[in-house]
Parts: structure tokens; sequence; C-alpha cells
């Protein structure tokens, strides 16, 4: 079961997770079509507002889109990891 531990970035509409185990590949989606071969980034992208997604060693960095709020989008990522990293 990994966490995923939200912190800001430069970007205001960006928040970086980082993960207590190493992703298997770089992930990079801007769309839940993209993602829908992934069973982490699908996960993501059902919480509403996530622009995008991408991923390498051990953190990712997630978009929202412009006014999403945050608080289900955490959820999303923290649950996401718990299950399927």
């Amino acid at each position: 079961m990994a966490t995923a531990t939200p912190s800001p970035s430069p970007n205001p509409n960006a928040l970086r997770f980082q993960l207590d185990v190493a992703l298997p590949d770089t992930i990079n989606f801007a769309s839940a079509a993209e993602a829908a071969s992934n069973p982490f980034a699908a996960a993501v992208f059902e919480a509403a507002g996530v622009a995008s997604i991408f991923g390498v060693n051990d953190f990712v960095t997630v978009t929202r889109q412009a006014g999403a709020d945050w608080d289900p989008i955490i959820a999303a990522v923290q649950a996401a990891a718990a299950d399927h990293l």
C-alpha cells in the first residue's frame, strides 16, 4: 500500500505528490481516455477537475483545471496510490 504526500509546486494549478514507492514506468496523461490503460492514473482522473498527470520515479504531479477544488483530487491520488501502487 503506497502513500502519496502532496506538496505545492510553482504552478498554483499543480500539486506534486511524493510517493513512498517508485513508479514502474513514466506516466504522462492529458485525459481520462489516455489514462484508461493505467489503473492508477485512471483512478485519479475519476476526481472532478483533473487536467493532467505526470509521474516519474517516486513522484507524481497532478494539474487541475482552473478553479477545481483540490480536496477531492488529493483524496483520489492518495486512494489510487494505496490501491494501485
